[in-house]
């Protein structure tokens, strides 16, 4: 079964033909709000949106593990991310969409590991390639069949939130190799990764990342509703070709 994480923008799935809702209950507390269960292209699929249906939950405050492993717990075995994001990348403008590839993790107070202490031995996972391979080629490969541009690679630097960067912030994060900057791609991923459930992202630039292009003096928030309206019409459809591979 294919789960799926909605971001902002993407609260609810439209081309989703729902069959039930369930409240999972998990021992690191409550998910973002009761897993949405359907079909799409006659493939099962589990949904559950990351700030709540409402969009009432900040990304520093996401239940993290309690989504991930809600998710598996249902029978999950594969999940897509959506998440919106600002670009630093010359070619990451409002409205691309990208599969990053590797992501660089600047947040901190977060539950980062299923891990607790005096479970067993610890567990050390392999994160040199933070992305599922297989799924981030399905994503890619589902995009050019329906002739969506999706780029091929982008470093996600994820920040604390909920406030945006500073203009210094975002060019310190360009030296470090950053090409797109978001809230909620870690813990997420590692944690995905550590129940060994292959996880991929799609993200959509919502907007230029503070100083650069249009937000060189300020982010334009009135903007941002038509992009990810736009947007996410686009990630519906490369979600139902996923689902039809």
């Amino acid at each position: 079964m294919l789960g799926i994480i909605g971001g902002s923008g993407l609260t609810q799935l439209a081309n989703l033909d729902v069959s039930h809702r369930e409240v999972v209950r998990t021992p690191y507390g409550e998910p973002s709000g009761p897993l949405t269960f359907g079909s799409i292209g006659g493939k099962q699929v589990a949904f559950v949106a990351r700030h709540g249906y409402g969009h009432t939950i900040p990304p520093h405050l996401v239940n993290y593990r309690a989504n991930l492993f809600a998710l598996q717990s249902v029978g999950v075995t594969q999940i897509v991310s959506v998440a919106s994001v600002g670009g630093i990348r010359s070619d990451m403008g409002p409205g691309v969409l990208v599969a990053p590839h590797q992501i660089i993790d600047y947040t901190w107070g977060r539950e980062m590991s299923f891990q607790s202490g005096g479970d067993g031995p610890v567990v050390h996972v392999d994160f040199t390639d933070p992305y599922d391979a297989g799924v981030r080629q399905l994503l890619l490969e589902s995009a050019r069949k329906i002739g969506e541009s999706v780029h091929d690679g982008a470093v996600y630097a994820t920040t604390q939130g909920p406030r945006l960067e500073t203009a210094a912030e975002i060019t310190r994060l360009e030296r470090d190799g950053a090409d797109i900057v978001g809230m909620t791609g870690m813990p997420e991923a590692g944690l995905a990764r550590e129940l060994d459930l292959p996880y991929a992202a799609l993200c959509v630039v919502a907007n230029w990342a503070a100083g650069r292009g249009d937000s060189v003096h300020g982010i334009k928030f009135s903007s941002l509703e038509g992009v990810l309206h736009e947007a996410m019409s686009r990630v519906r459809r490369i979600i139902e070709q996923v689902c039809e591979a």
